[in-house]
């Protein structure tokens, strides 16, 4: 069973005012949505992120999709036809709220996942993370690798994955899981310790505050440009099958600690280097197999310096407003 397409459609992002979710509702319009609902709690997520896409018709409901009276608001007041689930915490917030960060990934789910079986809307697609794997079993990993969740945030993220995979049996609604990478590029949070790792290095070179490495530095990461994530996922749209889940990733892996010399480098950063204790529970590994999004889709990608010397360029002009 494959999908209409979005366009002309009614479309609501949870997460929306996020990094890549506002990347997404920005693409969504361009393509010629009917109406995008933006549902954002803002714990991570900022207005500013959807300041063109609310000039363009965009609704912005601040609202937590923990609550399911509040989603239940919404979706009486809207006729909805897709939804695209990016709502989460970040992964550093599982360290200091280990449990809210595991609930908030499995409850806001649930919530959409029961409103989708009583019939508020057709089409769901979840996104879930490269975290649900843990470090790498063996590489490349495929969609077919175990799921090994180090952290809390990771193993609330597993467990919405499983809440899908079994209302798409039970109940056979339409639904299936993109699994992105790492994201990285614009907008991208940088504030205290839920930043990125490259938004927050750009920020502390530009407030003349050293950068900090955690342990060795030979952590590595599937970086993936989040315009390219974007791209990926409205394509798969009509052609993902039901239940099932993809990598989004790139073809390659960058250690934390030659990416951090990237970064120093394209700034010309000749300040010192802070070494802090490696953080508990960080995975070692990421390289991810992507065949199966290339057998579904016209598979682009921006390589990796271009794509970190336009977020990094995208930084310094707004830390220098």
């Amino acid at each position: 069973m494959f999908r209409d397409s979005y366009v002309g459609k009614v479309v609501l992002v949870t997460g929306g005012a996020g990094f890549i979710g506002s990347h997404l509702v920005d693409r969504l319009i361009a393509d010629g949505a009917k109406q995008v609902i933006i549902v954002d709690n803002l714990f991570i997520g900022s207005e500013d992120n959807i300041v063109d896409a609310v000039a363009k018709g965009a609704v912005f409901y601040n609202e937590d999709i923990e609550y399911k009276e509040s989603l239940e608001y919404i979706f009486d007041v809207h006729n909805v036809d897709v939804v695209f689930n990016l709502a989460t915490k970040a992964l550093n917030y599982s360290f200091v709220n280990p449990a809210n960060a595991f609930t908030t990934n499995v409850t806001g789910t649930v919530n959409l996942l029961e409103l989708q079986r009583k019939g508020k809307f057709k089409s769901l697609c979840h996104f879930s993370t490269s975290e649900v794997y843990g470090s790498a079993i063996y590489e490349p990993m495929d969609e077919a690798h175990p799921k090994v969740p180090t952290t809390t945030y990771a193993a609330g993220k597993a467990a919405a994955d499983l809440a899908v995979e079994s209302y798409v049996n039970m109940f056979n609604v339409d639904a299936f899981i993109v699994r992105p990478f790492n994201n990285y590029g614009p907008r991208q949070n940088h504030k205290g310790y839920l930043a990125g790792i490259i938004p927050i290095t750009a920020w502390r070179i530009h407030n003349d505050i050293a950068p900090e490495i955690h342990g060795e530095g030979n952590q590595s990461r599937d970086f993936i440009y989040v315009s390219d994530t974007v791209d990926a996922v409205v394509k798969l749209f009509t052609v993902m099958p039901v239940g099932e889940s993809v990598n989004i990733s790139t073809d390659n892996q960058c250690k934390v600690k030659d990416l951090l010399q990237k970064i120093l480098t394209h700034y010309n950063y000749q300040g010192e280097l802070v070494k802090k204790e490696a953080r508990g529970a960080d995975v070692l590994g990421h390289n991810a197999s992507n065949e199966k999004v290339k057998s579904l889709i016209e598979y682009n990608l921006t390589p990796f310096d271009v794509g970190l010397a336009n977020t990094l360029d995208w930084y310094q002009a707004k830390f220098s407003g």
